[in-house]
C-alpha cells in the first residue's frame, strides 16, 4: 500500500501568499493542498508550524569543504560526499547543484588539478546505491581562464545530469577580482604565495586569459547545449559584460557585483542569483555590491547558500522582513531556483509536485527546522 501523511493547521508557504491549510502525500507526490486549520483523523498537527517546499540550491562550495577540510587535506570522497548530502538535508535543501570547477591550471604558481569528473563519479555511484538522501545534479563552474576547460568539458555528457554550467572568468583586473589586492589577499592567506609568485601567478593567468579565453568561452557555450544544461554567468561588473551573458542565451547570472551590471540582467530578463552570506552579514567578503542593496532596488531573485548551508532559509527569511512579504521571500529558495533550472516538477505546494517539503518555526528570529522530507520519506 502507497504510504500516505497529511500535514495539517500548518501555515502554508505557497507562491504567492501565507496561508492556514493541509498538504496531504501520497507516496513521492503532494496530491492535494487545502486551508483552514481542520485537523482530519490520523493527520499530523503542525500547530500552526510553517510547511514549504523543499529549499533548492543552485550553488554551494559545501562539497569542496567536506572533501578538503583542511588545505593538504584530501578526506576520503564517499565519506566525505554522505556528510555533505546528510549536512544539506538537516538544513532544509531537498535539491542541489553540486558546484565543481573544470578547467585547471597544472603548472606555475597557485596551479590547481583537475577533480571534477572523479568526484562526480563517485557522487553518482552513491545516488545509485540510495546513499543519498536529497536530488543532486551537478553544476559545472567553467573557468575560462585556464589550461584544460576544454578537456575537461569533454569529460562529461547528457548522462551526468549536469543541470548548470556557469561561465567563470577570474582573470586579476576584472569581475571579482577587479580589485587586484582581493586576489592578492586570497591568494597569499589559502596558499601561502610571497609577492614573486603571487607576480607570477597574475602574468600567468593574464596570459591565460589572452590565449584561451575566447575560445573557451565559445566552447562553454557549446557544451551546456549538448549537456541540456542551464547556462550562467558568473561575477557579471558591467553592462557590456551583461550584453555579452545575453548573447549567449544566459538567463541566470551568478554574483553580479555591482548594480549597474544587476540591473543591465533584469533589462535583459537574466534572473539575478546572490549568496546568502551576503544577505545576512550585510554585504560582500570580496567588497561587491551588497545583496540587500539589489533586494531594496528590486533586482535580487534567488539566492544561493554559497559556503554557509544553513543561510538559505535564513537568508529568505530576511528577504521576506525586508521586502514585508514572506511568500516573496520564500520564493527565493524554493519556486524561483527551480524555474530557473529548468524543473517543474517541485518548488511549489501543489498537487502534482514533488512531495520536497520542509516544516519549521520561528526561534529567536530564526527558523528552527522540524523536519525536512524529500520524495516523501523523511530526511531529517
Amino acid at each position: 500500500m502507497t504510504e500516505e501523511m497529511i500535514l495539517a493547521n500548518a501555515t502554508l508557504v505557497l507562491p504567492d501568499e501565507i496561508v492556514t491549510g493541509s498538504v496531504r502525500i501520497v507516496g513521492e507526490a503532494i496530491v492535494d493542498v487545502a486551508t483552514g486549520a481542520f485537523v482530519p483523523t490520523g493527520a499530523v498537527d503542525c500547530g500552526g508550524d510553517y510547511v514549504s517546499p523543499g529549499l533548492v540550491e543552485l550553488h554551494t562550495d559545501n562539497l569542496e569543504r567536506h572533501i578538503q577540510p583542511r588545505p593538504g587535506v584530501d578526506w576520503p570522497h564517499a565519506s566525505a560526499i554522505i556528510a555533505h548530502d546528510a549536512e544539506l538535508a538537516s538544513t532544509g535543501i531537498t535539491t542541489v547543484f553540486d558546484a565543481m570547477r573544470i578547467g585547471s591550471i597544472p603548472s606555475g604558481a597557485g596551479r590547481y588539478m583537475k577533480y571534477a569528473r572523479g568526484l562526480s563519479r563517485e557522487l553518482w555511484q552513491l545516488r545509485e546505491q540510495d546513499a543519498l538522501k536529497i536530488s543532486h545534479f551537478l553544476h559545472l563552474r567553467a573557468e575560462v581562464c585556464s589550461e584544460t576547460l576544454i578537456d575537461e568539458l569533454d569529460e562529461f555528457g547528457p548522462e551526468d545530469r549536469v543541470g548548470l554550467v556557469s561561465l567563470m572568468d577570474h582573470t586579476p583586473g576584472q569581475r571579482q577580482f577587479r580589485d587586484i589586492t582581493k586576489l592578492e589577499d586570497y591568494m597569499k592567506g589559502k596558499y601561502g604565495l610571497v609577492e614573486d609568485a603571487f607576480l607570477q601567478h597574475v602574468a600567468q593567468l593574464k596570459a591565460l586569459r589572452d590565449r584561451y579565453g575566447e575560445k573557451h568561452e565559445t566552447e562553454t557555450v557549446k557544451a551546456a547545449r549538448r549537456f541540456g544544461a542551464v547556462l550562467a554567468s558568473h561575477d557579471d561588473t558591467t553592462e557590456d559584460q551583461v550584453r555579452v551573458s545575453a548573447n549567449h542565451g544566459i538567463r541566470l547570472a551568478e554574483f553580479p557585483t555591482t548594480v549597474e551590471a544587476a540591473r543591465a540582467c533584469h533589462d535583459h530578463g537574466i534572473k539575478v542569483m546572490m549568496g546568502a552570506p551576503n544577505v545576512i552579514r550585510g554585504g560582500s567578503h570580496s567588497g561587491n555590491v551588497a545583496a540587500r542593496e539589489l533586494a531594496e532596488l528590486e533586482h535580487l531573485d534567488i539566492m544561493s547558500s554559497d559556503y554557509v548551508p544553513a543561510a538559505l532559509l535564513l537568508s529568505a527569511i530576511r528577504l521576506g522582513e525586508l521586502w514585508g512579504d514572506m511568500a516573496r521571500g520564500m520564493r527565493t529558495v524554493t519556486q524561483t531556483p527551480a524555474q530557473a533550472a529548468g524543473l517543474d516538477d517541485r518548488g511549489e505546494l501543489r498537487a502534482g509536485a514533488r512531495a520536497d517539503l520542509i516544516r519549521f518555526r520561528m526561534r529567536a528570529d530564526a527558523p528552527a527546522l522540524r523536519a525536512v522530507w524529500s520524495r516523501g520519506q523523511r530526511v531529517a
